[in-house]
């Protein structure tokens, strides 16, 4: 009994403790500092040798404006538990003063700590990184290296670097670390990709291609192929990043898997002239059946992307010999859900296209195969408008594979079931929860649904104009585009002036674009500029007619100021980065 006695004693006093933290955090963040120091105060003396509560409670003396006291404190604690790193703070204490000359005494101090003992620098650094004193902290480092040579901050330097503006030795610092320490690639990337598609430094991105460069000519080492090859996908330029995945092949034949993904990547941004150089490339040089498989797949998808009609029996004819060719079996799963989604919904026969994928699902498949097949069917089954049958299958798939990305996927397809029916309250409620998906285009179309169901409920409680919409979205999901097309033409006709209308001219834009009839799209597009300038679509509008204009119809100089709108006006747009990396392309700048 005194044993559990004494536990909840301590539980009690532990929970105390942390909602007396929390008190005092919320007090120091709202600015009442007065009232965060008694709090703070109190909790210092519970726990003395508690660094963080000590911090704190200077950091109030400090607010307030009590130097003396926080020097007293900062010098009492310095004595008795020998800190170095408390004579940044002491430093500090004077620079909040406007006393430099007693802050640099004490900056000094603490440098001369690391001489005497390089290991000093991590708490001392870390400080003067705290109180954003950049230059203090760089010379932390360098002296704990002068001390020490086997110690590398090259990271932590690079970032400082970074903060400094001195980009050229940033890059210097972060291409050190990755070759040092390869683990810490992906977060070097990271930081690299951040200062890329800021509109900071215009020479950041040559500098960076030239640091690359300069190492790979020097060193040979296909770690700068490789590093090179990401530098080019940052910039969507995948002819170049082919480049060096293909130097990178003629010394190690076994990177081919870099290869296909490289021309999956070029795919999704529309580069099918790079993507169908990569393709053919695997195609030609490998034996490997999945990468035979995939890479077909890839090029047929995109001529089923860009088909008209008149293509289809020859789309019709590929798929058959490939088929035959490669078999039916679990690798040839991505050719036999192509040819049924084919035939579905370009061939208008249903029918045929379930008989193969329930042919498929016979196969001993994994888990995931599965999960695609299913949904597969669940999208036939939509486009027969059998929405019940849809669901289910959605619903299993969505059971089965959870927080997977696929098993995403088929949540938001169960909401778009539920719009396609017309049942908005019930697709509202899946796609708020969708809106926080870590699938970031998953989010974002969930998030586009989401707002033109509750903006046009907003103006229309009755959702007439939404129900129909809804049936001309579906038209365009059963790739009926004429029927579609006459839908929301209808809806422009009836509801001139409502909020449902420039959604409804961007799609009608989108299917122009897709008929190749660019000029009747620019025009849609165009009427949603000059129309409806603060609608949540302009910066789409926008986007869509400089990409006719520099892709499609070769007329940069009517693109230019059309990037030139997304990069002043909206900069929270997702077209915001690769609308300024075309801009200045387009403009001829030597840093691209």
């Amino acid at each position: 009994m005194k044993q559990l006695l004494f536990s909840l004693l301590f539980f009690l006093s532990i929970t105390a403790m942390a909602q007396n933290e929390q008190l005092a955090n919320n007090y120091f963040d709202r600015g009442e500092f007065e009232k965060a120091l008694v709090s703070y105060e109190d909790l210092l003396k519970a726990q003395e040798g508690n660094f963080n509560y000590f911090q704190r409670v200077v950091e109030c003396y400090q607010q307030l404006q009590q130097f003396d006291k926080a020097q007293k404190a900062l010098e009492a604690r310095l004595d008795k538990y020998k800190q170095s790193n408390l004579l940044v703070e002491l430093g500090f204490n004077f620079q909040l003063q406007k006393n430099q000359e007693k802050a640099v005494k004490y900056y000094d101090q603490a440098i001369d700590k690391i001489r005497k003992n390089a290991n000093e620098v991590y708490g001392i650094a870390y400080l003067f990184e705290r109180k954003s004193l950049v230059d203090y902290a760089l010379l932390a480092y360098k002296t704990a290296i002068e001390k020490d040579p086997k110690l590398s901050f090259n990271f932590q330097m690079a970032l400082l670097y970074g903060q400094q503006g001195n980009t050229d030795l940033m890059i210097d610092m972060f291409l050190n670390e990755s070759v040092k320490n390869p683990q810490n690639l992906p977060i070097i990337q990271n930081q690299l990709a951040r200062f890329m598609t800021e509109d900071g430094d215009a020479n950041f991105n040559e500098a960076l291609k030239k640091a690359l460069l300069l190492r790979a000519q020097k060193t040979q080492d296909l770690f700068w192929n490789d590093f090179l090859s990401w530098y080019f996908v940052q910039l969507k330029e995948y002819g170049k990043a082919f480049i060096q995945q293909k130097a990178i092949y003629k010394r190690n034949p076994d990177s081919f898997a870099n290869i296909v993904n490289l021309g999956q990547m070029a795919i999704s941004d529309n580069d099918t002239e790079s993507a169908t150089e990569i393709l053919t490339f695997v195609l030609e040089n490998t034996n490997d059946l999945e990468l035979l498989i995939q890479s077909h797949s890839y090029l047929t998808e995109m001529k089923i992307n860009h088909a008209l009609e008149k293509d289809y029996p020859a789309i019709t004819d590929e798929l058959n010999e490939l088929i035959k060719k490669f078999g039916i079996s679990p690798y040839t799963l991505p050719l036999l859900e192509q040819q049924a989604k084919f035939t579905a919904f370009h061939l208008n026969n249903p029918e045929k296209a379930k008989a193969i994928l329930k042919s498929a699902m016979e196969l001993p498949l994994n888990r995931y195969q599965m999960a695609e097949a299913k949904m597969d069917l669940a999208d036939i089954l939509l486009f027969e408008e059998k929405f019940n049958q849809a669901l289910i299958y959605y619903s299993q798939v969505d059971e089965d594979m959870g927080a997977d990305p696929i098993g995403q996927e088929a949540s938001l397809k169960t909401a778009k079931t539920s719009y396609f029916k017309g049942d908005f309250d019930w697709a509202s409620h899946q796609l708020k929860v969708l809106k926080s998906a870590p699938s970031q285009l998953i989010a974002n179309d969930a998030l586009d649904l989401y707002l033109l169901i509750s903006d046009n409920t907003v103006e229309d409680s009755t959702q007439v104009a939404l129900k129909k919409f809804a049936r001309a979205d579906f038209l365009l999901y059963q790739n009926k585009k004429p029927e579609a097309l006459a839908e929301f033409q209808l809806i422009l006709k009836e509801n001139k002036g409502d909020v449902i209308e420039p959604v409804t001219l961007l799609r009608m834009g989108k299917i122009y674009e897709k008929e190749g009839d660019f000029t009747k799209a620019l025009d849609q597009y165009s009427e949603i500029i000059t129309k409806h300038k603060d609608c949540i679509y302009i910066d789409e509008a926008l986007y869509y007619s400089a990409e006719i204009y520099n892709l499609n119809l070769n007329d940069p100089e009517k693109a230019k100021p059309l990037y030139e709108e997304i990069i002043f006006h909206h900069e929270d747009s997702i077209y915001f980065v690769d609308s300024r990396n075309k801009y200045r392309k387009l403009r001829g700048d030597t840093n691209l």
